[in-house]
């Protein structure tokens, strides 16, 4: 029942993902034209209108709105609530992409975000660094992309791994994982090697960032297989993924980008005082709630 609840989460997370791209990407229905001869046929969404802005490059699409909301609000006084402000004006002016501001400012929260899910949900996922680096890597592939090319490290990473047991060749750790890495450059590159035939231009925009990100991830999914079991380490993965859908959600969503622009010192307090709360929380978790909802139900 537990894993029924985390697979429909993840179709909502996905629904509302689908959803939120449409909207972010300023696609609206267009009316028919009509049939007056004066009428003016309505141009169809170009493909400049449906591209997906990668907030890790500093493009004119990426810096420019975060400019403007910059400049949206003037800043006089320095001290004593303004020296962070000031300081990001004088950043952004001396050449600093604002793009970067933005989500050095965001990951905290998506820190936080991540620790609230573990402390109050129960998802675990493979602690904080992964989930967050990983919700990066979809902010620069996109999450359909990113998904598709930790699914395929995964398994080219367990078949690599199987193989080798198979075959009853045994090797030192970290000469195995850097054969385990081999493989997985094989298979990114057929992936990559596949694009004029597949025709998807999501796999053009792939940086060696993204994939190193990716293959950290694999060694702790290999990690876990070798501690633990296959099943864990399934289960941990596919609730990494989760939360990193999630961050990936509050790094790409723009209210929260402007007020960490326009008032970074009550949003980085914010963030604070939600840490200091989360870590002082001691009850139960949903899942755990769930889990023991008999024995609860009982008392």
């Amino acid at each position: 029942m537990k894993n029924i609840i985390i697979v429909s989460f993840v179709v909502l997370v996905g629904l509302f993902f689908m959803s939120y791209e449409v909207v972010a990407a300023g696609v609206t229905p267009t009316l028919a034209a009509t049939s007056t001869p004066s009428a003016i046929p309505l141009q169809s969404p170009s493909v400049t209108a449906m591209e997906r802005l990668d907030l890790t490059k500093e493009s004119e699409k990426t810096v420019e709105p975060l400019r403007k909301i910059l400049d949206s609000q003037k800043v006089e006084n320095v001290l004593p609530f303004n020296f962070i402000k000031v300081a990001i004006r004088n950043s952004v002016d001396a050449g600093v992409p604002a793009n970067t501001l933005v989500l050095i400012l965001l990951l905290p929260l998506i820190a936080a975000v991540i620790a609230a899910t573990r402390q109050i949900v129960g998802l675990r996922g493979f602690g904080i660094f992964l989930p967050a680096s990983l919700s990066v890597v979809f902010v620069a592939t996109g999450p359909i992309v990113g998904i598709i090319l930790f699914l395929i490290i995964v398994f080219v990473s367990t078949v690599t791994r199987m193989i080798l047991r198979k075959l009853k060749i045994k090797l030192q750790y970290l000469p195995r994982m850097a054969l385990i890495l081999w493989a997985v450059s094989i298979g990114v590159l057929a992936v990559l090697f596949l694009t004029p035939v597949l025709h998807y231009s999501g796999l053009t925009n792939v940086s060696i960032f993204a994939v190193l990100i990716l293959a950290l991830l694999t060694e702790d999914f290999i990690r876990i297989q070798l501690g633990k079991s296959v099943n864990t380490a399934v289960k941990l993965t596919y609730e990494t993924i989760i939360l990193s859908i999630i961050s990936y959600l509050f790094l790409t969503y723009k209210p929260i980008q402007a007020y960490a622009l326009l008032h970074p010192e009550s949003y980085l307090l914010i963030v604070l005082v939600i840490d200091v709360v989360l870590g002082r929380y001691t009850g139960l978790r949903m899942l755990e709630l769930w889990r023991f909802r008999k024995l609860i139900n009982n008392k």
